[in-house]
């Protein structure tokens, strides 16, 4: 359960850290904590529900294209998020640059986590 906790925080706080640097993703104007952590939640199932199953059904796809095709998976499931959420997505371009960003935010934070643990 603490681990659930702890990846559901990581990625707030990525999607927060992103939503800061990069203009072409960013959260409404008025939102609160209530609404990234509803993103974090929301991203969080997307990519432990929605991702595998888009992976899958692209594979032949991801295969020919080894394995770029995953980034597209990644801007779609980053659009999906922003539908569901609080969260502003200016366009496939900008989920694509954004969901980037966002796995690079992750891996250091899964880094700085790795190290402190």
């Amino acid at each position: 359960m603490r681990a659930l906790l702890l990846r559901w925080l990581l990625n707030t706080l990525a999607l927060w850290v992103v939503s800061e640097l990069y203009p072409g993703v960013a959260f409404a104007p008025k939102s609160g904590l209530d609404d990234y952590l509803v993103a974090g939640l929301v991203l969080g199932l997307a990519n432990a529900l929605i991702r595998p199953l888009l992976l899958l059904l692209t594979l032949p796809l991801n295969l020919l294209t080894l394995g770029l095709f995953t980034l597209v998976v990644n801007a779609l499931v980053l659009l999906l998020v922003a539908w569901a959420t609080a969260l502003e997505v200016r366009g496939f371009a900008a989920a694509f640059v954004g969901a980037l960003m966002l796995a690079l935010v992750s891996f250091a934070l899964n880094l700085l986590i790795k190290e402190d643990a």
